[in-house]
């Protein structure tokens, strides 16, 4: 039993998001919605939310409590990329890419 939950369009880029998702991949719920909270990164608020949403819905859905739920997955992808231009010297203008990403959950049972 598996539970799938995903953020997108976060307005923070994959690579800023992936230092978070490393930290927690493969831990249990409780110990990674601890770990993100404490974490030195803003974001870690973002992705604690998408992983209570999983853990929620496992909930729920199919009736397992909380303490038996572990994050099978957890990956950033690229979301699509805002495109601005900033004023240079002598009429010319440089690209500003604006990056997002979509944040994607799994949690599973875990095995004792």
């Amino acid at each position: 039993m598996e539970k799938k939950s995903v953020s997108k369009n976060t307005g923070i880029s994959p690579r800023k998001m992936k230092t978070l998702t490393d930290l927690v991949r493969g831990k249990s719920v409780n110990e990674a919605l601890d770990i993100l909270k404490f974490a030195a990164s803003p974001y870690g608020r973002l992705v604690a939310k998408v992983v209570k949403a999983a853990a929620s819905d496992a909930e729920t859905q199919e009736q397992v409590s909380k303490d038996n739920l572990k994050i099978v997955e957890i990956y950033a992808n690229e979301a699509p990329t805002l495109r601005r231009f900033k004023a240079r010297s002598r009429g010319r203008a440089s690209p500003v890419l604006r990056r997002s990403s979509h944040i994607t959950v799994v949690v599973g049972d875990q095995e004792v």
